[in-house]
């Protein structure tokens, strides 16, 4: 499974002209599923969306020390099979290794059920429309934005 996790001041995903989820100070990230991906996948990549630190200390002294949880942040996801796109041949992008629709939406919700029950009760994790066309913006504070494969993680 792989995430793209960018440290944002604002995100915010529209389908068909209409604003479907938005959020403020959080996380906007990206996630897609391999066709090898597995439950161990969903825990890895979910514990690491929640608890990766991209926020500087309360002080602002020190980089890296806290975590969407500490900062009472938001975090918005949105399925991208495209990242498991490859273009070693030609200029057509491959995208074999991207799970199939049903494994993937399956796979994809326990991420974000994963992500719901670590918030704090009050807070909802946000996403996109599955399988959908999106327009997805965001401001991204930094920018901070972090890479995270769950194949390549030792």
């Amino acid at each position: 499974m792989r995430a793209v996790i960018q440290r944002a001041k604002s995100g915010s995903v529209t389908v068909d002209s209409k604003i479907v989820s938005q959020i403020s100070h959080g996380l906007v990230v990206l996630i897609g599923v391999g066709h090898e991906d597995t439950p161990e996948d969903v825990e890895k990549v979910a514990n690491k969306i929640v608890k990766t630190k991209l926020w500087p200390s309360v002080d602002g002294t020190q980089q890296w020390k806290q975590s969407v949880l500490d900062v009472g942040g938001d975090v918005l996801c949105v399925s991208q099979f495209t990242l498991f796109a490859k273009v070693k041949k030609g200029q057509k992008p491959d995208f074999h290794n991207a799970a199939k629709g049903p494994q993937a939406k399956e796979l994809y919700d326990q991420v974000l059920a994963k992500i719901q029950a670590a918030l704090p009760e009050g807070r909802a994790v946000k996403d996109g429309v599955f399988g959908a066309m999106m327009d997805v913006a965001l401001v991204n504070d930094g920018p901070v934005t972090i890479q995270y494969d769950t194949k390549n993680d030792k």
